[in-house]
């Protein structure tokens, strides 16, 4: 039976729309009131040095996905970095993470609508999450849609809430600015960093969406721009506007806001924002948490189940429902500003390790990790957002540290009950150890090279055409000492020889004579002896002569790719010839030919190259 797979629907708009909404909710309509209470007026500037420090992983993250776009989103990255350990403990952190800020955001839903109905706060959002769970078993491309018509509301609404109070607001409630103290600042950042746990969850959506390469790094960086520019707007005008006892003791800030600024048609404006939001958040909360068990279960990290995708609607229903299920024990059984400090931690936890993860890959030098996007100011920024990262983690308080440990803990054990015993996972630690101590290549197989191989080829919608399977049946050869052409065309002819049934003496003079006639290196490095014989197929044999094969003329070639075709076959013969000249012609090909270590990778770089197929 065919193995389902999840489909590519979501486009750019979507992409924008998931991890805005995502994080224009609770981080905007209920915790400004309890940041002011830490911060006071300054409590802007927190919003904005936690989006700062966003902007390194963000980056890192651009650069994972575009290269890895696979459900789970950092769950994957981090499991092919740094193995089953940390990928199982990075699994359950971004579940746990972002479905802390899913159910934060239907506790928002009830805070706000138990003004308008006689139903308790925890009811309604126990109501809304069954919802949103009916509506995410309908399938991807619907919930995706629903997402847009919901920010753009949400947008339109913050947009006259700004207009309208920018005009009207008090200054002195900005005096003073620091009220409790610089110090209060940089704790508050990390108090609400939340507030840009979107960002997390577009990755888990990477395998979903159309052109990732694109589509990603535009969703994600558009989004974080619009995001911190909402923050900064709607939270200067709250402060603004409503008096400072009031702002300190609000659940709903925004809406206490719009009172004072619009009266009670504001205030049902912003009200019906507020919902819009909660709805947006809680919906991509459930739609890309769901996507984390799913990811996990196919390393056999979790039980199979969670891998179960629906014929009809084409959605991982298992892990949909059981992710639905936790939020509403969350709901039940959590204190708001713990699940809200705790899901910060985690997800600053997250976000170090992406910047980690990307430092990992760039070093370990696994040739098939092709990202479509680069992180500028590698590694520099990274270095700066994994400091950044512990510095937000220390300001949390060594209790919220000490939650987070103990969750760290739990996922120890279960990879030491469960994991361990069934998941031998090739990771790029390993790569980077073998490049610098195991030399003998002990440590390592080729499983991630192979996994993210594929990955690559299913990102590219690459065509596996006539060239293409040509290439991976191709045999490889490694010359370590300097050879003189005659010497290199007698070892390769006898080794053809043997490979295609033809005489190895004919082959020896069909070479020198092709040679004699014109040579055939074609630039600094690079050679392409090709011949026609009498053989049903073609045969291409890949060379790496690390000193050197020394042709007529005294040109040395070190890149060599030898082509055996039939007379029969010229157009094709002309055709090998022009996809290895592109090939070939790619800025980074010589490095990455030198740098690879073992004769897969050789034909890895050879496949995964970018030239026209067909």
């Amino acid at each position: 039976m065919k193995k389902r797979t999840l489909k590519k629907e979501l486009g750019f708009l979507d992409i924008f729309c998931v991890a805005t909404g995502a994080m224009i909710s609770s981080g905007l309509f209920i915790l400004p009131g309890l940041a002011f209470a830490k911060a006071g007026p300054a409590v802007i500037v927190s919003y904005i040095i936690a989006g700062i420090f966003c902007i390194p992983a963000l980056l890192s993250k651009a650069e994972l996905i575009t290269a890895m776009p696979r459900a789970g989103g950092d769950y994957f990255y981090i499991m092919r970095g740094f193995g089953p350990l940390l990928g199982t403990i990075a699994g359950f952190s971004a579940w746990f993470s972002l479905s802390l800020k899913g159910a934060f955001a239907l506790i928002g839903m009830g805070a706000y609508l138990c003004m308008f109905t006689n139903l308790s706060m925890n009811m309604i959002a126990l109501i809304c999450c069954v919802l949103f769970m009916a509506l995410n078993l309908v399938g991807i491309k619907e919930a995706g849609k629903f997402q847009v018509i919901l920010v753009i509301g949400l947008l339109a609404v913050l947009l006259i809430y700004v207009v309208k109070g920018v005009v009207i607001i008090n200054p002195s409630n900005f005096s003073p600015f620091f009220s409790t103290g610089y110090g209060a600042v940089f704790s508050t950042a990390s108090f609400v960093f939340i507030s840009y746990g979107g960002l997390t969850k577009v990755a888990a959506l990477a395998e979903e969406t159309k052109d990732p390469k694109r589509n990603l790094p535009l969703g994600l960086f558009s989004s974080l721009i619009v995001t911190a520019v909402v923050y900064v707007l709607v939270i200067f005008v709250t402060v603004g506007n409503l008096d400072a006892s009031a702002l300190r003791v609000s659940l709903t800030p925004i809406s206490d806001g719009a009172a004072v600024i619009g009266g009670g048609v504001l205030q049902l404006v912003v009200a019906l924002g507020a919902f819009l939001a909660f709805i947006s958040t809680a919906n991509a909360g459930l739609m890309t948490a769901s996507r984390y068990p799913l990811g996990m279960s196919r390393d056999k990290v979790l039980p199979v189940a969670f891998s179960k995708i629906s014929p009809r609607g084409n959605v991982p229903y298992v892990a949909v429902l059981f992710t639905g299920f936790f939020m509403i024990a969350i709901l039940l059984f959590l204190r708001l500003e713990v699940m809200v400090k705790v899901a910060s931690s985690l997800l600053i936890l997250l976000f170090t390790f992406a910047n980690l993860t990307l430092i990992l890959f760039r070093e370990s030098h696994v040739l098939s990790y092709k990202p479509k996007f680069r992180s500028p100011f590698y590694p520099y920024l990274q270095i700066a957002g994994i400091l950044g990262g512990c510095f937000l983690l220390i300001e949390m308080g060594t209790f919220i540290v000490f939650l987070t440990m103990i969750f760290i803990f739990f996922g120890f054990v279960w990879y030491k009950i469960y994991v361990e015993k069934r998941v031998s996972q090739d990771s790029a630690l390993i790569y980077l150890l073998e490049r610098f101590i195991a030399r003998d290549k002990e440590l390592t197989s080729d499983n991630l090279l192979i996994e993210l191989k594929d990955v690559v080829m299913q990102r590219d919608d690459v065509t596996e055409d006539r060239f293409h399977r040509l290439i991976e049946k191709s045999s490889v050869l490694e010359i370590e000492e300097p050879l003189k052409a005659g010497d290199f065309f007698k070892m390769v002819s006898d080794m053809l020889g043997k490979e295609t049934g033809l005489s190895a003496g004919g082959l020896f003079e069909k070479f020198m004579k092709r040679e004699e006639e014109s040579s055939t290196v074609i630039r600094k490095s690079l050679a392409i002896p090709h011949i026609l014989v009498d053989t049903k197929d073609f045969h291409i044999m890949l060379v790496r002569a690390r000193s050197g094969v020394i042709f007529p003329d005294d040109q040395l070639a070190h890149i060599i790719f030898i082509i055996l075709g039939p007379p029969a076959e010229r157009n094709l013969h002309l055709k090998i010839l022009a996809a290895i000249a592109q090939i070939t012609e790619n800025p980074d090909f010589d490095t990455e030919w030198t740098r690879a270590s073992n004769k897969d990778e050789i034909k890895t770089i050879v496949l995964l190259a970018e030239r026209r197929r067909g």
